[in-house]
């Protein structure tokens, strides 16, 4: 047994920055030692377990099993995209830099973790830039690699750990390739045609979010696309498919006799047929196919000569790398299939786990030698970006080797059914021992989170889902087997009829009093046969009779214009499965989940807190895919540190070895209990709908410019933002001054034409881009009076510091923003808003909290909640909006979507107000609470003010709008009556 580590507080990072620190390993495992960078990226090399005297495989399932590995490739190219990185994305298309900027923006609503910006700088780098700087070996290794592994498919595989994002990864590579595309329909380096294959149906259908129609889409959801550029995703071709589509098919239903006749594969279809069928969206007038791989670790071909002396497989192990080996196969002449017949791009392999396993001729656990990223599944929990598992380290049972309810399989697979039990043998009746004590055990730590979760659904009204119990077995017999034990079952009665028995597990049994409940508790899944598409067996349709017949009735009540009978089985078991942990839905409030295998990878319900396998986990890779179930987080909410605060997942019969946890003794700490913020139906009538700004726009009516300037158009140079005089010295000999004398030596007059010349560039132009040379006598005197009345030089500045671009950009910002805003001129400032969804609503807002936050009343808010980032003034502000009877309703602007443009340094950024709210005359307020002034809060005000909201309102499609920045939010009725005023006076 390795020594005793325990890690209180496994977050060392920030998720959205490059990691920077790490736990250090050592040859007896994770230590509490941390070092100061980056991990290297690395793997783990199996190897066999001793054995005992007899022969007997001893169950020693500790850290040391594995061995430790370095990536040199991956961390080889991590350095040189770093380089790139901090070099400013040298070498890319204007297109991508914009979309560089736009998802590394700091002060974007929802910021995506690094894992994910990594990922896609890794794809750019290579597709972009490797080459122009001395990195074709990037490519030509890769090339190198996929013929060796893949002949004729070029791959290009990503390792992100499951829970940190790869369907926005998803989004991102189509959005980059789509765009690039539109922006130069020449470039072959891009694409705007996608096919994305899935190992199963669940995952297929979850993906709708990365088709631009999808209501849910992730570019809005996300915010992955500026604005401007969102349009021109419609070009998108998707196609989405599990990779069960590329089996080739029986082109019509043939009898006995016809199949007995006719030669073996006659009326099938041809692999150019298969490609047809599955790829018919895309069309094929060109050869422009990106493949997305999604869980890519089941897409290889065996290797030809299988590595020597690897141990050989017997019994399920056999059966299951037969399975595998199988499926991998018709996943990948299926892509061959399309390139012989589309051609394809590229690949991107997107997984957690991009390994080849035993059977496939490999060494077990050896990376796909296409990996070219690498965010580690430690990686993440030192991010906060998933759950972190806990295994039991030890325990008091004093006997045997090992911990019991670790290493539970070695200890009951001997007394647990073969597959194919029926439910008549005596052994239905029992558990083995070590089961029953472990899912006691888990069991009660579940009841208190259970109960923790009840607490805060009661005080806070949120609609929340409760947390969720899974059971992942080996086989549907032992599967039906703990079913039956935990929710219960018909047994004989006394009068030779049958009585309904309760589970052993109060909160999970589907019995009470000896009759069904309404809504099950306890679900029971064979994953496999529900993600294949396939029809599900005889044997498991009648293991779940109850619950089908149970969700039918339930269809019928809540949803009145479904017909279930419509449905298949198959249909509605995934359709529960699909929706656990989802408010609303049909699986809204199940509890526990018995599975064959391990679930569906890609299956997201973020509300899983407790994990028990029942089944042989032979490497740290099977440990990952089924812990990869509960690694999902509930809440997004930085703490005072900028990090996530850790959430955890308890895990009984896994042995997973990364981040040990002591066995508990005591009650746990009880953690932050996520609320849900959402818009809730009920208050349908409070909804604020709000324009989505993405720029501005100038119309010239006349002939005539004109300024009004106000306070806000005022700028003050100051050697405090640029040092004017340097003082330098050696460490002997004479110092000496450096200043700006050669800038001072300008002329006035040529700083003024610079001005005026630079102005009339950016802001007055014709329609074709065209300059107006007639305009500039009158930009020229605007400059002038500018500069005479509205510049301020403190601390030693000058006057020609207005040449130096960061105050150029400041004076060009206010000069034309005082253009826009003359009542004198010609000049009218207009909204551009985005195209085909130019509306924004608060009937999206559905996220989770742990931040404090304050209930709405339901006569002023269409939003359940208030979320109180500085846990004071948010509620005072809210609670200052439902007592002013001028306010008809409100709502924070918190995973709203409401977004102001403006620019800063020649930088184009976004910013986020605190509120809207709507007065009973119709008017649209919107409400800052505003701080210190600092230069970038100036900018955001002032653009709001002089270009946001007189754009809006000249528009005349959105009503009326106006701004007020508050000062002191246990103050805010006056200014706010005062803008009321104000607006009814005009």
């Amino acid at each position: 047994m390795a020594r005793d580590v325990r890690i209180d507080n496994p977050i060392l990072n920030s998720p959205f920055d490059a990691p920077s620190r790490h736990h250090k390993f050592d040859d007896d495992g994770i230590t509490d030692e941390i070092a100061e960078f980056r991990r290297p990226s690395s793997y783990f090399v199996p190897i066999p377990a001793a054995k005992r005297k007899g022969g007997q495989r001893a169950f020693d399932t500790e850290w040391t099993a594995d061995r430790v590995e370095p990536n040199p490739t991956i961390n080889r190219i991590r350095e040189r995209v770093d380089l790139w990185h901090r070099g400013g994305w040298l070498h890319v298309t204007p297109t991508t830099r914009r979309l560089l900027e736009y998802w590394s923006d700091p002060e974007r609503e929802r910021r995506l973790f690094f894992a994910q910006i990594e990922a896609l700088e890794t794809a750019i780098y290579i597709t972009e830039v490797a080459t122009k700087v001395g990195d074709a070996w990037i490519p030509n290794l890769l090339a190198e690699e996929s013929a060796n592994a893949n002949p004729g498919v070029h791959r290009v595989a990503h390792k992100m750990a499951t829970g940190s994002g790869k369907t926005v990864v998803m989004g991102m590579l189509i959005a980059w390739h789509t765009l690039n595309k539109a922006a130069s329909p020449q470039d072959a380096r891009f694409t705007d045609r996608f096919l994305i294959v899935t190992p199963g149906i669940t995952i297929r259908d979850r993906l709708r979010v990365v088709l631009p129609s999808d209501p849910n889409n992730y570019y809005r959801v996300m915010d992955l696309v500026p604005p401007e550029l969102r349009e021109h995703l419609g070009r998108a071709r998707i196609v989405i498919t599990n990779f069960h589509a590329f089996q080739q098919r029986a082109k019509q239903q043939l009898s006995k006799v016809h199949k007995a006749l006719l030669p073996e594969g006659a009326f099938v279809e041809s692999p150019d047929e298969m490609v047809r069928r599955v790829t018919r969206e895309l069309g094929t007038s060109s050869k422009q196919i990106v493949v997305i791989n999604d869980e890519a670790h089941h897409c290889y071909r065996s290797k030809p000569d299988p590595v020597p002396d690897e141990p050989k497989l017997v019994g399920d192990d056999r059966k299951e790398a037969e399975t595998r080996e199988k499926e991998a196969r018709v996943w990948l002449s299926g892509l061959e299939g399309v390139q012989a017949k589309l051609g394809i791009k590229t690949v991107y392999d997107l997984s957690a786990t991009p390994f080849f396993l035993r059977g496939s001729g490999y060494s077990e656990g050896t990376l796909f030698p296409w990996v070219v990223s690498d965010f580690s599944l430690i990686d993440a929990i030192e991010a906060g970006v998933v759950k972190v598992p806990r295994v039991p380290v030890s325990d008091d049972q004093m006997a045997g080797d090992g911990v019991a309810y670790r290493d539970l399989w070695v200890r009951i697979r001997d007394q647990l059914p073969r597959k194919g039990r029926k439910a008549s043998d005596a052994e239905a009746d029992v558990l083995p021992a070590e089961l029953e004590g472990a899912l006691h055990s888990l069991y009660s730590d579940y009841e208190k989170a259970y109960r923790r979760w009840e607490d805060s659904a009661a005080r806070t009204h949120d609609g929340s889902t409760p947390p969720v119990f899974i059971v992942v077995c080996n086989n549907t017999s032992v599967s039906k087997m703990v079913y039956d034990w935990i929710a219960g079952r018909a047994v004989p009665g006394p009068d030779g009829g049958t009585v309904v028995q309760a589970g052993e597990l109060p909160i999970f049994s589907n019995a009470e009093r000896g009759a069904w409940i309404d809504r099950p508790n306890t679900i029971l899944i064979d994953s496999k046969q529900l993600e294949s598409g396939d029809a599900m067996s005889a044997e498991f349709k009648a293991a779940a009779a109850a619950e089908i017949e149970e969700f039918k009735r339930e269809i019928r009540l809540r949803f009145p214009g479904r017909d279930p009978d419509e449905m298949t089985d198959e249909d509605l078991l995934r359709e529960v499965m699909n929706t656990v942990g989802k408010p609303g839905r049909l699986g809204e409030q199940v509890k526990c989940v018995v599975s064959v295998s391990m679930l569906t990878e890609g299956w997201d319900a973020n509300t899983v807190t407790h994990i028990l396998g029942v089944r042989a986990f032979s490497t740290q890779l099977l440990c990952e895919q089924v812990i990869g179930r509960g690694l999902r987080r509930r809440a997004y909410t930085l703490n005072d540190e900028g990090r996530f605060d850790a959430e955890y997942a308890e895990v009984y019969g896994v042995p997973f070895s990364f981040i040990p946890a002591a066995g508990q003794t005591t009650d746990p700490k009880p953690g932050p209990m996520p609320t849900r913020v959402r818009a809730l139906p009920d208050r349908a009538d409070r909804e604020i709908a709000f324009p989505r700004v993405i720029g501005y726009r100038y119309r010239l009516d006349g002939e005539r410019l004109d300024a009004d300037f106000a306070p806000e158009h005022h700028l003050t140079l100051t050697a405090r933002d640029l040092p004017t005089k340097v003082e330098v010295a050696g460490i002997v000999g004479e110092t000496a001054t450096h200043t700006l004398d050669d800038i001072k030596q300008w002329r006035m007059q040529q700083v003024e034409f610079a001005l005026a010349r630079r102005l009339a560039m950016r802001c007055f132009r014709t329609e074709d881009e065209a300059d107006k040379p007639w305009l500039f006598p009158q930009l020229l005197r605007i400059v002038r009076q500018w500069i005479a009345e509205c510049v301020h030089l403190a601390d030693g500045a000058f006057p020609q510091l207005l040449r130096i671009g960061r105050y150029e950009s400041d004076a060009l910002d206010k000069i034309y923003r005082a253009v826009a805003g003359s009542e004198d001129g010609d000049l009218r400032i207009e909204a551009v808003v985005l195209p085909n969804d130019a509306v924004g609503t608060t009937a999206f807002v559905d996220f989770d909290t742990t931040k404090p936050v304050y209930a709405t009343a339901a006569d002023r808010c269409h939003i359940s909640h208030v979320v109180a980032d500085t846990e004071s003034w948010e509620q005072k502000m809210a609670q200052v909006l439902e007592t002013m009877p001028e306010v008809d309703r409100y709502v924070k602007n918190q995973a709203l979507g409401f977004a102001i443009p403006y620019t800063i340094d020649g930088q184009h950024r976004s910013y986020y107000p605190d509120f809207i709210a709507v007065l009973d005359d119709g008017l649209n307020l919107i409400v800052e609470v505003s701080g210190e002034r600092k230069r970038d809060k100036e900018a955001k005000v002032d653009t709001t003010r002089s270009l946001w909201v007189p754009a809006v309102n000249r528009h005349g499609g959105f009503g009326r709008w106006a701004f007020v920045e508050i000062t002191d939010p246990w103050d805010a009725e006056g200014p706010i009556r005062g803008v009321l005023a104000g607006a009814r006076g005009a």
